[in-house]
């Protein structure tokens, strides 16, 4: 995709979100776009980047950090705020843990102490907990019933993590309205939890390319949004 198209794609979804929020009678300021990146070249977050867009998503542990890595060493995307919306393995904590502005896929102790365990002195680690709003076995997240306990390990158990709010992923994929009822379930979940312990909890991650505006209107702080920004995905090597 050439420099101008990519740029022009990226200015349509500005305009589409801010037409959500206009509509959800909500401020511009309440909405994080994070541009998803996802298996596409680090020149297209440059380009991105250089247009304007802070905020970056990746799935990809080592994907992530080589990006990353190969930016940083041309110069480029130093004020670039990278987020981890992917699943994060235990066992890659170490090189998670205080490597991103906001991780999106808490989703258990395990990974919750090996985070608190990896975490530089003196550092604190942004994190959002993956709710499985439709119960599906196949997906990650933890259900709605467990993220009171999970929140609470957080809280007591790791001081170097900051619980910022929920993430989910609906059932419905890319299917507009149809997604709305989950949007608004997380909602209930994120209230409900925090009145119970007591933390601000303001973010909630959530939409896409085809459901943003439903996730908007439902109270979403954060959505990720990568194919109507860089095109389909390449397939992964």
């Amino acid at each position: 995709m050439s420099n101008d198209a990519l740029r022009a794609r990226y200015a349509s979804v500005l305009e589409r979100v801010a037409e959500a929020v206009a509509a959800a009678g909500r401020r511009p300021e309440e909405v994080r776009l994070v541009a998803v990146s996802k298996l596409h070249p680090a020149g297209d977050v440059a380009e991105v980047a250089a247009a304007g867009q802070v905020d970056f998503g990746e799935n990809y542990v080592q994907e992530a950090l080589e990006k990353r890595s190969l930016l940083q060493a041309q110069g480029l995307c130093g004020d670039v705020r990278w987020h981890m919306i992917g699943h994060v393995q235990s066992r890659k904590a170490g090189q998670v843990a205080g490597a991103f502005a906001l991780i999106h896929t808490l989703d258990s102790v395990k990974l919750a102490d090996a985070l608190e365990r990896h975490m530089p002195a003196g550092s604190v680690q942004p994190v959002l907990l993956e709710i499985n709003v439709g119960d599906e076995p196949q997906k990650a997240g933890i259900p709605a019933a467990e993220a009171s306990a999970l929140a609470a390990h957080v809280q007591a158990h790791c001081p170097h993590l900051s619980l910022e709010g929920l993430m989910c992923l609906p059932p419905v994929f890319d299917a507009g309205e149809a997604a709305r009822p989950y949007f608004a379930r997380l909602r209930r979940l994120r209230d409900a939890l925090r009145e119970e312990c007591g933390l601000p909890l303001p973010h909630l991650s959530m939409g896409m390319s085809g459901d943003f505006a439903a996730a908007i209107a439902e109270g979403a702080t954060i959505v990720r949004i990568g194919t109507d920004i860089f095109g389909p995905r390449p397939p992964k090597k």
